[in-house]
């Protein structure tokens, strides 16, 4: 509801002061100026009889008055009329916006505003506000189902550690290494969980910190199989790498790059059988660095292929992620990581039993691959198992 002093008032009242000063100086010129003028024009034309002239100014008053009348009349109707549509137009969408700010102000999320057209800086403004209000409901909602899920995975955790105490204050259990052992486990667990927390926050605030520098695909896999090596030998899982046999760069921070190679393949490790293997892989697609990580283990349904990056993902429900295996956020940060570097990163699978496949794409520093091979696309690889 418009109140006393608002925009739409304070609009028509501004344009209907330009009217009426208009209409003011057009009355002033009309009975101050134009009938000496017209006088003296009479008088060079030879007319100098007092009576003629006297008539002639008779009719040239009655003239100007009615057609001055009629005139400003017809503008002043005319002006409001325009002045008041455009008034509504203005302040009707900054109405709505003010109501729906004060929705938001008190933690409710209003409709999208309407607004007539999309030409004029008011619908840009709008658009802009619907778009904030969308954003703001998405964080919130994130946010709501981040604390859900954060207290779900902090609860086994806290509940075996309170398990734990008891049955040490009741002497039901006997402070041995194995008991320390479980319990310091599920505080690590912990531990990895408020970090990764952080890491995720910070990336999506855009706050995550990234050192960009030109890096050799072979030193990324290479660094990212030393480290995998002792983890998949004691699991029977073999690890290979197919590298392009030209210098490949890609533009990253190495550090990031790693914690995201070594989520991918923990994953990957964690859901492929003793026998099989898993592949490293990089290549070059246009201006593009292209790492995958291929393994040839459980596979992932097709229709939830987008939520294994969501945080705290559950594909099946009723396989339980307390094993103190992950945090449940991993593939949530390499997502974020990789979007910081300007990259993408995706999951492929025909389906169960099929196996995975994690594509990365980073932007290309430079590669040595001769120039006909550019154009083609073409790979040329080498393989090297473990």
């Amino acid at each position: 509801m418009r109140r006393p002093g608002s925009l739409a008032r304070n609009l028509l009242l501004s344009q209907l002061t330009v009217i009426l000063v208009g209409a003011v100086t057009l009355t002033l010129v009309a009975f101050l100026i134009t009938p000496a003028l017209f006088t003296y024009h009479l008088e060079l034309a030879g007319e100098t009889d007092q009576i003629v002239q006297h008539h002639a100014l008779q009719a040239l008053a009655s003239t100007v008055a009615v057609a001055g009348a009629g005139s400003v009349t017809a503008a002043i109707v005319a002006a409001s009329l325009t002045s008041w549509f455009l008034v509504l137009r203005t302040t009707r969408p900054i109405d709505d916006l003010a109501s729906a700010a004060q929705a938001i102000q008190r933690g409710e999320f209003p409709e999208p505003v309407s607004v007539a057209t999309s030409q004029d800086e008011v619908a840009q403004l709008v658009t802009s506000f619907n778009e904030m209000v969308d954003r703001l409901r998405r964080t919130e909602e994130s946010r709501l189902m981040l604390l859900a899920d954060l207290s779900h995975e902090l609860r086994t955790p806290l509940a075996t550690l309170e398990a734990y105490i008891d049955g040490l204050e009741d002497a039901v259990l006997e402070s041995t290494t194995e008991t320390l052992d479980t319990m310091r486990s599920q505080v690590a667990r912990m531990r990895r969980l408020t970090g990764d927390l952080a890491i995720i926050t910070a990336a999506g605030e855009h706050a995550l910190e990234l050192h960009l520098a030109p890096v050799t695909c072979d030193r990324i896999l290479d660094v990212a199989r030393a480290a995998a090596s002792p983890r998949f030998e004691a699991k029977g899982v073999t690890l290979a790498l197919s590298t392009p046999a030209y210098p490949v760069t890609a533009l990253c921070d190495e550090a990031r790059l790693q914690q995201v190679l070594a989520n991918l393949l923990e994953n990957s490790l964690r859901h492929t059988p003793a026998g099989e293997h898993v592949l490293m892989s990089a290549s070059v697609e246009r201006e593009s660095v292209v790492l995958e990580v291929h393994d040839t283990g459980e596979g992932i349904p097709v229709d939830k292929l987008q939520l294994v990056f969501e945080r705290f993902a559950r594909l099946d429900p009723s396989r339980t992620t307390h094993d103190d295996s992950g945090s449940g956020l991993g593939l949530a940060i390499a997502r974020e990581i990789i979007r910081g570097h300007g990259g993408d990163i995706t999951a492929h699978s025909a389906g169960l039993g099929s196996g995975t496949t994690m594509r990365i794409r980073l932007p290309l520093a430079f590669s040595g691959a001769p120039e006909s091979e550019h154009r083609s696309g073409a790979r040329l690889a080498i393989r090297r198992n473990l």
